[in-house]
């Protein structure tokens, strides 16, 4: 299974900003050189961001800066930002075939276990903090 590379990119781009804060401003070229992408898809997860509540953004060259402290931040804050947490994790077939056994009672027997993978995923997203990623990536940089 593989997801998007959205959570990824934005992890790095609200890395970056803590990194580089009061350094440089961060700007989505700037992010961009970092992540290695086109200033477009940072731009776009910047946006996604900052509606949720998880950075400001000023326009031109002022740069991105966190809006919450990192401890209050988590992976799954950052997942629903830029995965659209509103939509089912697993894309079901919408209609099975009723005249089939199998058809007919697929979505009684998976349904509620794919619920339970989601409320796990998620429960492990929440028990990451941004502050923690920061914690980690210095150990790394001083090793």
């Amino acid at each position: 299974m593989q997801f998007s590379s959205r959570l990824p990119i934005a992890v790095h781009i609200l890395l970056c900003i803590v990194e580089f804060d009061g350094k440089y401003k961060t700007t989505s070229s700037f992010l961009a050189d970092s992540v290695n992408v086109n200033p477009v898809i940072i731009r776009k997860t910047l946006g996604q961001l900052r509606d949720a509540g998880l950075v400001h953004v000023e326009a031109g060259v002022g740069g991105a800066s966190l809006a919450k402290d990192p401890a209050d931040i988590t992976l799954l804050d950052i997942f629903d930002a830029v995965e659209c947490a509103d939509t089912e994790l697993f894309r079901f077939h919408e209609n099975p075939n009723p005249a089939c056994p199998v058809g007919r009672t697929v979505h009684a027997v998976l349904d509620g276990r794919l619920a339970d993978v989601r409320r796990a995923m998620e429960d492990s997203l929440r028990a990451v903090t941004l502050q923690s990623l920061i914690d980690d990536m210095e150990h790394k940089l001083e090793t």
